[in-house]
């Protein structure tokens, strides 16, 4: 996750600051959120019971390649990708279940953890290559549960003392937790494709749709931005979404173009650091 690919997905998560928006500038990720959040909460009034499970099909139905989207992070890691995307929907549908639309949050920022939560679940149990304590694996489960129902109450991302304080536990102990989602089985680019045996599965592997990649990363970034001081808020606003030059920003700040240059290096790089130590 980089902040730095052309700056899209910083200009998705400032571009929701701006005043007065309008329908045309909603983003991707938005859309959906918006779309399953409405739906949900004619669900969530009293109704027969088949036009909710109705509702609920057309919310999974419009997030399906959310779903897939997340998968993907996880292919190659000694698991088939079918049985992971069959995993992220198995999230997605207890996320349209289990979604609170009266707790305000989009529906993209409760699902997006669930559906990653899901599967990491599914590798503590299927896909370890050094398989940690016992009672690791099983905080793990916990520690997932915990930090989904953590999003849904603070409208983000738990930091590391929030979760471990919500749990009982030390930030240590939490850290050994964190630690153990490297311990997956590798899988070789050069092993025999299942399509075909002539063919690595390397030389199979497609382009992804960067719009539903974006998703994850707008989750994670936009309550980083919010968490900016104003004027660093505004100078990402400036650059990439209003296409403003360093000079023209430092004009508008009052500051010469090198000092911009350096804000936007440190701006960056922090959301850089924030995001990857994820």
């Amino acid at each position: 996750m980089l902040v730095s690919r052309s700056g899209v997905i910083v200009q998705l998560a400032v571009s929701q600051d701006r005043d007065a928006p309008t329908s045309s500038r909603t983003s991707f990720p938005e859309s959906i959120s918006l779309s399953s959040h409405d739906l949900l909460m004619q669900a969530a009034d009293p109704c027969p019971e088949p036009e909710r499970e109705r509702l609920h099909t057309q919310v999974i139905l419009l997030n399906r390649r959310v779903a897939a989207g997340i998968a993907s992070r996880y292919h190659q890691r000694g698991v088939d990708s079918e049985d992971l995307r069959q995993v992220a929907e198995m999230g997605l549908v207890k996320a349209v279940r289990r979604y609170q639309p009266d707790r305000g949050s989009g529906f993209l920022a409760y699902a997006v953890p669930t559906i990653r939560g899901e599967i990491r679940r599914y590798f503590r149990d299927n896909g370890w290559m050094v398989r940690p304590p016992r009672r690791i694996q099983e905080l793990r489960s916990e520690v997932i549960t915990t930090e989904n129902d953590l999003v849904q109450e603070l409208r983000r991302f738990p930091t590391v003392v929030e979760t471990a304080v919500e749990m009982g536990l030390s930030t240590p102990e939490l850290d050994e937790v964190h630690g153990a989602r490297g311990c997956f089985r590798p899988a070789s680019l050069d092993a025999p494709a299942r399509e075909d045996a002539s063919l690595p599965v390397g030389e199979l592997i497609g382009e992804s749709d960067d719009a539903y990649e974006q998703v994850e990363n707008y989750e994670s970034l936009t309550p980083l931005l919010a968490a900016l001081e104003p004027r660093d808020r505004l100078i990402l606003g400036l650059r990439f979404v209003d296409g403003c030059t360093q000079k023209e920003i430092g004009d508008r700040i009052g500051v010469s173009q090198m000092q911009v240059s350096r804000l936007l290096n440190q701006v960056l790089g922090r959301l850089r650091e924030q995001l990857c130590a994820d």
